[in-house]
């Protein structure tokens, strides 16, 4: 079993470890109600000026006032699904003859959805990306009864694959949770050997379908001769809404379709309007702006915190650990109070509760890592905010109010979860 820098044994299907504030999916809940409240309370103080989304993330309902008279179950699709599959299957690198497209109402429901219709009890899904599979990769290949057998680059894969019998989809990360990307000549192997050896090829691309080709200068989605491929429209260069937007061959997709309306997590056709204009306004020079405001504040953060910030060609983390190693230095604190992910959480927490700023802790339930994500950063929000020096300022200041709570069980709980209180006695 994967286990964190520290030795704690990750939590199954995470990449982290939990601990004895944050146990599971339900601590996680509470915690993000707590941090509504913060929201609530700044909006209600400040207006929603005082609020400033600099996760990465965006996820909001673009629409036209033509378009309020649309945001209906049974007008919206029969008006507007024509356009929508265009859009998309450009936006994919799609063919019209041999493609399809359905939008499910997330990410992890686009994979876990595909992932059950390709493999099944007795087969095994072979997991492939830089440096991990995204939880929704493998709790996907777990709902669907198979065996899941995660593998890091090429040279890990080919093995895995070559030894491995019954293997009937490979689920291809192309950019990692850690935001390192596999090269098109990486790819192109793992697809090749994943069709050689009769599986089909599922990649999900939630940011990677945009940040591959305008970043990278790879393929779009489709071109990369996947089967099927899914992305998130609330990432990088497209405005919300946070929907599952997948693409592949026909046949495949006619039944993973099926299977979505079985299960109800397909899209409200509502929203079908809010995705045409997220896709119409869609520039790739929009995904290189927000790499370059980011890198900015990078410069910044690491002026402060130095080598404890993890950059990559396009993004930055402060690892869980880090953050907990920097609380403990400024508490002096030998002993570990908390968990890395808890760590994490309180100092997402407390720059939402002093300064406004959500992070991308608060994106996923549970979160995809346990590291503070500096990302895709918005140059206008940014801005308003104050510029990179502020944010780093915000930063550093939040790890020494941190500091101060995480050695109180009582504070540290109460900063968490405020009266819910769901950590240990």
């Amino acid at each position: 079993m994967s286990e964190d820098r520290f030795g704690n044994p990750h939590a199954p299907g995470l990449p982290y470890a939990h601990g004895a504030y944050i146990r599971s999916s339900k601590d996680d809940h509470a915690k993000l109600r707590h941090a509504w409240r913060f929201i609530d309370r700044r909006v209600a103080e400040s207006g929603l000026e005082a609020v400033y989304n600099l996760s990465g993330l965006d996820r909001r309902l673009e629409a036209t006032a033509d378009d309020l008279a649309l945001f209906d179950d049974d007008l919206a699709p029969a008006l507007m699904i024509d356009r929508l599959d265009a859009l998309a299957l450009d936006h994919l690198g799609g063919d019209a003859k041999t493609h399809g497209i359905v939008a499910f109402n997330r990410q992890t429901a686009a994979v876990i959805t595909a992932t059950a219709v390709m493999a099944g009890p007795g087969d095994t899904v072979i997991g492939v990306s830089a440096t991990g599979s995204h939880p929704c990769v493998v709790r996907g290949a777990m709902r669907a009864g198979a065996d899941f057998i995660d593998t890091l680059g090429v040279s890990q894969f080919e093995r895995a694959i070559g030894e491995t019998a019954k293997v009937a989809l490979v689920s291809m990360t192309r950019l990692a949770v850690s935001y390192e990307i596999l090269s098109v000549k990486e790819i192109e192997r793992i697809v090749r050997l994943a069709h050689d050896a009769g599986a089909k090829v599922l990649v999900d691309d939630a940011g990677g379908a945009r940040v591959g080709p305008a970043v990278f200068g790879q393929p779009k989605m489709l071109e990369l001769g996947v089967d099927v491929g899914s992305t998130g429209l609330d990432k990088y260069g497209t405005v919300g809404p946070r929907i599952g937007l997948l693409g592949g061959r026909r046949e495949l997709v006619d039944e993973i379709r099926a299977l979505a309306f079985e299960l109800g997590v397909e899209a409200r056709p509502m929203i079908y309007p809010g995705i045409v204009r997220s896709l119409e306004q869609y520039d790739p020079a929009r995904v290189r702006a927000l790499v370059a405001t980011t890198k900015e504040v990078i410069a910044a953060v690491k002026r402060r915190l130095g080598n404890r910030v993890t950059e990559t060609p396009v993004i930055a983390r402060l690892d869980g650990e880090d953050i907990l190693e920097i609380a403990m230095e400024r508490a002096g604190l030998s002993e570990r109070p908390a968990a890395p992910i808890e760590a994490s959480a309180g100092l997402a927490m407390l720059l939402l509760k002093d300064y406004g700023v959500l992070t991308v802790h608060f994106a996923g339930l549970p979160p995809g890592t346990s590291a503070m994500l500096i990302k895709f950063v918005p140059p206008e929000t940014l801005a308003r905010f104050g510029g990179a020096e502020r944010f780093a300022e915000a930063i550093d200041k939040s790890l020494d109010r941190l500091a101060q709570v995480i050695g109180s069980p009582a504070a540290f709980r109460e900063l968490l979860f405020g009266e819910e209180n769901p950590g240990p006695a």
